[in-house]
C-alpha cells in the first residue's frame, strides 16, 4: 500500500480526543523487555511535556500499544504518531543492536465522538492485560497509566 494510503481520510482537530492502536512489526513482544517498554513511555511522556498532546490513559502490551489522548496541537495526530515512533524507533535500534523494523506502519485511530464515554474507553484500554492473561490483577502490569491516578 503507498504510503499516502496510510494517512488518506485522516483528520485531526485540536482537543479531539482519540483511541490509538499501533503494533510492533510482525507483532514481535518487544515490550517484554522491561527497558523496551520504558523508552516507549519515555517518548510518550515527552511529547505530552511538549503540550503536544493530554494523554488520558495507555497500556503498553508486549506488541502493541493502545492510547487514549487528546491533541493539543499545532502538529496532526499523524505526525504524533510518526514522532513517536521514530524517537523510539531509534533508542529501541540503539538498545537493541539494530533490530529491524521496531513498528509496524500506519496505525488504527478512532475519533471518540462527544457521546462516547471516556472513562469506560479509557477502562477498556487499561484493562487489556486483564484480558489477555498477563496478570490477574491490573496493578500487577507495569506498563500502564490514566490520567485519574
Amino acid at each position: 500500500m503507498p504510503r499516502d494510503d496510510l494517512f488518506k481520510g485522516r483528520i485531526s482537530t485540536v482537543g479531539q480526543i482519540y483511541h490509538i492502536t499501533t503494533t510492533t512489526e510482525g507483532r514481535r513482544p518487544l515490550f517484554r523487555d522491561f527497558n523496551c517498554a520504558r523508552m516507549v513511555i519515555a517518548e510518550m511522556r515527552r511529547l505530552q511535556e511538549q503540550n503536544l498532546l493530554h494523554s488520558i490513559a495507555w497500556v503498553l502490551m508486549p506488541d502493541h500499544l493502545h492510547w487514549l489522548l487528546q491533541l493539543r496541537g499545532p502538529i496532526s495526530v499523524s505526525t504524533v504518531i510518526k514522532v513517536l515512533k521514530g524517537r523510539s524507533a531509534r533508542q529501541l535500534g540503539l538498545y537493541l543492536q539494530g533490530c529491524p523494523g521496531i513498528w509496524q506502519r500506519g496505525f488504527h485511530d478512532h475519533a471518540l465522538r462527544q457521546e462516547d464515554d471516556v472513562l469506560k474507553v479509557a477502562r477498556y484500554i487499561v484493562a487489556n492485560p486483564l484480558r489477555a492473561g498477563l496478570v490477574e490483577r491490573l496493578g500487577d502490569y507495569p506498563f500502564w497509566d490514566a490520567h485519574w491516578l
